[in-house]
Parts: structure tokens; sequence; C-alpha cells
């Protein structure tokens, strides 16, 4: 195994990175912990299984998240493809169908001769460059490893981890909004429709009058949670806020982020609803839907008795619970380079070692794709004895690469692709949309010239 690479890791990260090394002739070695080690949110064996939303985010070309579907897109990410052919319906965005999907990455990696996918769980990367598995066997050497564990990392793995970095790892809480059943839904009090277009779209909307809102909040304020303490902000990942915090916020809150109604005009009245909750399919068939924004910590019994009281779900069957548990990230500042190398490590293991996926910090189900594409590529340029192919900052995983590994950010906590951390544009530019429309321009071009150099060098 000798010039084999090791990814640990079967998520979007490491079936993507996989995938890359598999192409190109690379042997790999793919591990991944589950069904042996399950999580307190899987529930397939499938590689990439999504556990959270079903929403990839937006595809608008001048977006940050568009702008990241351009890259993967150009740089040929299998997961990216797979999300495409796996797509439902959710307006602007790119949603999938959840197992369809994860069946086919899972095809693909199973299917392609380069890549060994072992079922088990990973303790320790030795001093000679081997992994030690929980069953006491020990595999190796290899030529380099990625790290593509995610945030839910076994304990024992993350001792390792925790061991090597010569620092505590950081944590955050997550949490996943629960889906219920089309057909336990009232269609006379939902209604069809995206924001700010005619006609029906591809969101159904549950809407509040002002007192039923009010109750509903009351209640969710008081019903029970799994974990009982009231959350800090740096306790919880912004993208991801359970529900009842945000409510805790505010009285109104919700109804100026999750639930807010505007762009909305419910049928039944003619009018915008006082609150809305937004529901997007969770499948093509539209047999199930997502609660947008309604990731939670309540029990079960309460989020039956709770949500229950959304207009529309008075009678409505869950499918899947929200659930919220503990993820583990790295401080990347500290210890990433912009290769996503981790020197530490590599020097303890043996062999270059690499992280990719939401254990380097990163958020998002796209961000962790181009994370393991980006390994890939730097182990690649590795064996190829090159390095000269710099990601640009200009484009927008660049900029995300540039702050994770900035030794400058303290506090370090999970980022998404955003205009905010990008380089300032050459002249200040007023109006947002043309501002966007130049960030998006230069992120193109910019791409474009690293694209380039990079097929020079892994000709």
């Amino acid at each position: 195994m000798s010039e084999s690479i090791c990814v640990i890791g079967a998520g979007l990260a490491g079936s993507e990175a996989a995938l890359q090394l598999g192409k190109r002739g690379t042997r790999v070695v793919l591990i991944e912990a589950r069904p042996e080690v399950p999580t307190p949110v899987h529930k397939t064996h499938y590689c990439a299984e999504l556990v959270c939303s079903n929403s990839l985010k937006s595809e608008k070309e001048d977006s940050a998240a568009g702008l990241l579907k351009y890259e993967l897109k150009e740089l040929d990410s299998f997961v990216y493809q797979c999300a495409l052919e796996h797509r439902v319906p959710a307006g602007g965005a790119l949603a999938v169908e959840r197992d369809s999907f994860a069946q086919e990455v899972t095809s693909l990696i199973e299917s392609n001769e380069c890549i060994e996918l072992i079922r088990a769980e990973v303790k320790t990367i030795t001093s000679d460059a081997r992994v030690e598995l929980s069953s006491g066997e020990v595999i190796g050497p290899f030529a380099a490893f990625i790290i593509a564990t995610g945030p839910l990392t076994t304990d024992s793995f993350a001792e390792w981890l925790m061991k090597h970095t010569g620092q505590e790892s950081l944590s955050f809480y997550d949490a996943a909004a629960p889906i219920v059943y089309a057909d336990s839904l009232d269609m006379d009090k939902v209604f069809r429709q995206s924001r700010y277009e005619e006609g029906e779209g591809d969101y159904l909307n549950a809407p509040f009058e002002k007192d039923e809102y009010e109750a509903f909040i009351n209640e969710l304020l008081e019903a029970k949670r799994v974990i009982a303490k009231d959350f800090e902000s740096k306790d919880l990942f912004q993208a991801c806020q359970p529900i009842e915090e945000i409510a805790r916020k505010g009285f109104d809150a919700p109804r100026y982020g999750p639930l807010k109604p505007v762009g909305l005009t419910d049928p039944h009245t003619g009018r915008r609803p006082w609150a809305a909750v937004q529901l997007r399919s969770e499948d093509k068939f539209g047999q199930s839907y997502n609660l947008v924004g309604f990731q939670t910590n309540l029990t079960f019994p309460e989020q039956e008795r709770v949500f229950r009281m959304i207009p529309g779900l008075e009678h409505a069957e869950f499918s899947r619970y929200g659930v919220m548990h503990r993820n583990t990230f790295l401080d990347a500042p500290r210890l990433m380079s912009a290769s996503q190398e981790v020197k530490s490590f590599s020097k303890a293991c043996g062999a270059p070692v690499f992280l990719a996926g939401q254990i380097a910090g990163t958020e998002g189900y796209c961000e962790a794709i181009r994370s393991g594409l980006h390994a890939a590529l730097s182990i690649l340029q590795f064996t190829h004895g090159q390095a000269t192919a710099d990601l640009p900052p200009e484009t927008v995983y660049g900029a995300l690469l540039a702050y994770a590994t900035d030794p400058a950010v303290v506090e370090y906590q999970p980022m998404h692709v955003n205009f905010g951390i990008m380089p300032p544009l050459p002249e200040k530019i007023k109006n947002k949309g043309q501002r966007y429309a130049a960030y998006a321009q230069r992120a193109r071009e910019a791409l474009q010239t690293y694209r380039s150099v990079l097929e020079q060098e892994l000709k």
C-alpha cells in the first residue's frame, strides 16, 4: 500500500477526494466507520449521506453559493454531478433526493477499480504512516492521508486528533430540521408558492395569523429540550440555530428569520400572512417535506405537540424528527496550510496529512465537496512534484481557504463561502447587484487561470 492514499471518512469530502484520485489512476483506500460505529443522525450505510437539510443552497450565478457550484462544475466534481442528477424542485436552490443521491455516490466508489472501501473505525495513524483499526488490525504504510471524518468524528479518532494538535479541538452544536409526510398535511390551509414568484412554486407555505403565531411562539419557548441549557452564540453554528433559540432572541425574531412572510401572498386571504413556515420537498415525487429553518433541540414528543400548532400541520406525521448533536472541528488557522495539509500531523505520521470537510471548520455541503476536491488536487500536485498552482483568493473557495488558514483569525468558527471574506474590488461599487456581479466575474476569470496552470501540472 506504500503508493496508496488513505482517505479516512466517506462523507461528501472524503467521497469526492477518493473519486478524484481514483479517476487519475491513484490507488485509494477509503475507510468509513459506518455502519460499524453508528452516529446519532446517520440513517444508512451510504457514502455521502446528507444528515441535515437536503438543500445545497442557491444556484444564482452572481451569489457566492452559485459561484462555488461553478467551481465544482469547472473542476469536474463527481459528487456535484450526482447532486444535479438527483435534484428535486427547490426554486432557485439545488436540493436533492437524499437516498438516491447517496446511493449513486456509493455506486461510483464501489465500481472504481482504484478505490478499496473498508468499513471499519480508525483509532490512530501511526508514526510509520499506517492506520490502526478498532479491530486491532494495522494496515499500510500509505503515501499520504486525507482526514475527512467530519463533525461526528468517532471518540477514538478524536482522541488521536487532540493528542497531535497540541491544543484542544473546538466544538459547536449543530441541529437538523424535521421532515413530515405530504399526505398528512392539510392542503386546504397550506399553499404552494415560491417567494416573489407568481403562480405555483416549489415550496409549500403554512401561513400564521397573528394570534396563531403568538400562541405557537409561547409554546415553543416553554417546550422541553433534549439538551437542557440556554445556548450562547458561541455554542451554536449560526446557520443552524434551533428555531427555539432564535425565538429566545426576541418574540418576533422567527418572523424576521425562517418564518418571514415577505414575498408570499396567501391565496385564501389575498394578503401577506403574519408569518409563514416554508416546506421544501425531500423527494422528486413530493411525498415528504422538510420544515425549512426548523432545526430543533426539542424532544420528539414536544416536536409533535408544538409543530402541530403550525396551520396545516395539525395532523402531521413525522418521517424524521429534528435532532441536535455536538460537532467537532479543528482550529484551522493555527494548524492548516493553504494546501489543507497539517504539518504537525505530517511530521507525526511520517507522510503528508491533509484535512477535508467540516473537520477543518468549513461549513456547508458544497464547501465540503470542494474541500475534498482541493485536498485531492493538493496530493496530486505533491505526487507530481509540483506546487505552483495556488488557488487564488479571488475565487470563492480560495477566499474561504485564505480565511480558514489566516493565523490572525481568532475565536475561529465554521464559515461558508460569502462575498464578505473576498479581497476588495479595485474600485468601490455602491450598487450591491453590480458589486456582486463584479465579484463573480473576477472569480470566474481567476478560476480559469488556476485551472489552466493545474491542467499543465497534472498532465
